[in-house]
């Protein structure tokens, strides 16, 4: 089984903004964690410095290969960081 994996902490995202399965909307000082694995990205969100982690609302998405997963991240990333328009963003990359 091919797998991979990327992490990118400390990213502020305002209230509203990240949605999870678990707990609802959270916000504030995040980490984002995505596992590409079978032909799919599985995203997850923490406080930073926390020990849990929530699934992103709409994960898993289909990612075809690595690169398209590690592009899929970056993506989210970016999105998270917008902070105009974060929550349209988002939405958008996890309805695929």
């Amino acid at each position: 089984m091919t797998w991979a994996s990327w992490t990118t902490i400390g990213i502020y995202a305002r209230p509203g903004t990240v949605r999870t399965e678990e707990v609802g909307v959270i916000d504030g000082d995040l980490s984002v964690h995505t596992t590409w694995s079978e032909g799919q990205a599985h995203v997850a969100v923490q406080y930073t410095g926390a020990t849990d982690w929530f699934t992103m609302a709409g994960s898993p998405v289909p990612c075809a290969s690595e690169e398209e997963s590690r592009s899929f991240h970056q993506k989210v990333v970016e999105a998270m960081r917008d902070s105009e328009v974060a929550e349209h963003s988002l939405r958008e990359l996890f309805s695929q």
